[in-house]
């Protein structure tokens, strides 16, 4: 499975939840920049473009964009 985090406090719940084992896919208003820099061993890609605000046509673009890079795999979206 993968996990979409919308909001830091999903992120942070999602890298829980992952343990490291499962991809988490966040936007880039669920980090910083340089929080993400430091991030080791947690397997997690941020996206360039932020999702708070986002509608349900970037999240499903950001959905297919993940599925691209997880084939088969179910994706988790964290609801705000």
């Amino acid at each position: 499975m993968v996990f979409l985090a919308i909001t830091p406090g999903g992120l942070a719940e999602s890298i829980r939840l992952a343990e490291g084992q499962e991809p988490v896919w966040c936007g880039a208003d669920a980090i910083s920049e340089g929080e993400f820099d430091t991030l080791t061993g947690n397997n997690v890609t941020r996206f360039s473009y932020a999702l708070g605000e986002a509608g349900r046509a970037q999240i499903a673009d950001a959905v297919a964009t993940i599925k691209e890079h997880h084939p088969g795999q179910r994706v988790w979206v964290e609801d705000v």
